[in-house]
């Protein structure tokens, strides 16, 4: 286990979808606002983001955009070219659809999507990222996301080929891992406080770590700080300091992310979902699931939501 896989895996509701898109200029395309994340490659041509606030963005081939709050946004092969309703096609339920323009101009081809995640459970390490990550092409850098580009492109290049679902959704998480692991990777090797920093810090990693493979253990502080090969003072110090939160309440959070999820695709019984989140009873473990969700496990699992 690690903890990107981990943040990932809590957050993600379903199955990602994707349209395979080829447009011929001049073109200009609409997004709305999702809960979800959103992500654009550029296979062939080039095209402008134009995103909810801030500045355009050039893309050229290669370059990947990953919006994490997806606020609405547009694409277009010009900053001035007018914009209409993106509306893929999709076919039998299919999570890959296709979408095509044809016009005077040069083809831009590309591969837009989405990922679906619990917005009221969005771990840390994706809340600290800006609206819009532009990922530029760049040889030699990056090679496991460009290998990722490169497989898609060749399974959306014959879509009736025997798999090509099945292989392109897949294609489809790996190309969200390696994205998150190429940004924070680019973060400056001097940054010290936010998940870039934590996740290259052994010492943290290795505290957290031990809370998401074993979320049940009591862990303290101590326990914990033993565990990063700190004393109990400077291990709480630097945890706090780069993952932004004190150990023991990371733990808490990570809990009742856990005891959700659980919740929403098992049919543990009560009392598992409890043992297997660190709590002795079901009584105390309700008791805190409601304060952080405002319902009761029941209810949550039933579909009954939270009060707020």
């Amino acid at each position: 286990m690690d903890v990107l896989s981990d943040a990932i895996s809590a957050m993600r509701t379903g199955r990602p979808h994707a349209s395979r898109t080829r447009l011929h200029g001049p073109w200009g395309m609409r997004f709305q606002p999702q809960q979800g994340a959103g992500f654009h490659v550029i296979l062939q041509g080039s095209c402008w983001l134009l995103p909810a606030s801030g500045e355009p963005v050039h893309l050229g081939v290669g370059d990947v955009v990953f919006l994490p709050r997806e606020l609405g946004h547009g694409l277009a092969d010009a900053v001035t070219t007018p914009l209409v309703e993106a509306v893929p096609e999709y076919e039998d339920g299919s999570p890959i659809g296709s979408l095509h323009r044809d016009g005077p101009g040069p083809l831009t081809e590309m591969l837009c999507g989405a990922y679906r995640l619990d917005q009221s459970r969005l771990h840390p390490l994706l809340t600290e990222l800006p609206d819009v990550m532009h990922i530029p092409a760049s040889i030699g850098r990056h090679p496991s996301l460009r290998g990722a580009i490169e497989l898609l492109g060749r399974e959306l290049q014959s879509m009736q080929d025997a798999g090509f679902e099945t292989a392109t959704s897949a294609l489809l998480d790996v190309l969200l891992v390696y994205v998150l692991r190429a940004w924070y990777d680019s973060r400056p090797a001097d940054e010290s406080t936010g998940w870039g920093a934590a996740l290259r810090d052994p010492a943290v990693t290795a505290a957290l770590r031990a809370i998401h493979q074993h979320p049940a253990t009591p862990w303290t502080v101590q326990s914990l700080a033993a565990r990063a090969g700190l004393s109990r003072a400077a291990f709480a110090q630097r945890f706090a300091g780069k993952v932004g939160a004190p150990p023991l309440a990371y733990l808490t959070w990570w809990r009742m992310t856990t005891a959700a999820r659980l919740l929403r695709e098992t049919d543990l019984p009560l009392r598992s979902v409890a043992e297997r989140t660190g709590y002795a009873t079901e009584f105390a473990f309700a008791k805190a699931f409601k304060r952080e969700f405002g319902t009761a496990p029941g209810r949550y699992r039933s579909g009954g939501g939270t009060s707020g």
